[in-house]
């Protein structure tokens, strides 16, 4: 049985010099076009996909960065309207988590510390969630890189995050969120 191998399907030839091999394939893959056999038909978009899409297409380059900034604008205005500081601890809305098992999530203190933060006050919001007030400058800077690249060309010099440092920022948010957690005295003062 030449040319078959053991899946009974026909054996890889190398590609010859008429068909260049594509630079991008993985090796071992024949050259040339996929085989019909192995391409799959690309799923039809549902109305609302193709709307959203269609919108997008025809919506100016600006309107997803203002449309972004009116969503962190509404946040904002909720957290200066609402105040956090001085609500209960049980009023609505509160933490889902914190309602049903007392435990601080690794978001508590974040509305908090936001409220801090836009008073100017960086001792208090830090005493809420230091890391959220730790991540806010680079948050900030990642949104307008963005915003003024997709607005208006702008090209900020790129912040680039390694998948370790990303790894080791969550590795940091999850020891705090259990840390924050534990009864005993050095951990209480992050309680919140």
């Amino acid at each position: 049985m030449s040319g078959v191998t053991r899946v009974d399907r026909p054996a890889l030839q190398p590609p010859s010099s008429a068909d260049a091999a594509d630079p991008g394939a993985p090796a071992g893959w024949p050259a040339g076009p996929v085989p019909t056999a192995y391409q799959y038909p690309a799923p039809e978009q549902d109305r609302l996909t193709r709307f959203v899409v269609r919108l997008y297409d025809r919506a100016p380059r600006w309107a997803v960065p203002l449309a972004a900034v009116g969503c962190v604008g509404l946040g904002i205005a909720y957290t200066l309207v609402s105040d956090p500081t001085r609500s209960a601890p049980d009023a609505a809305p509160t933490c889902l988590l914190k309602l049903t098992t007392g435990l601080d999530c690794p978001g508590c203190g974040g509305t908090r510390a936001l409220w801090y933060l836009l008073h100017a006050d960086l001792p208090a919001a830090a005493r809420h969630h230091f890391l959220f007030v730790f991540t806010a400058p680079f948050l900030a800077y990642l949104f307008v890189a963005w915003a003024g690249k997709q607005a208006f060309g702008w090209r900020l010099p790129e912040l680039r995050l390694s998948p370790k440092v990303l790894g080791g920022f969550l590795a940091v948010w999850f020891a705090f969120s259990v840390l924050r957690n534990l009864p005993w005295a050095p951990f209480t003062s992050l309680y919140v």
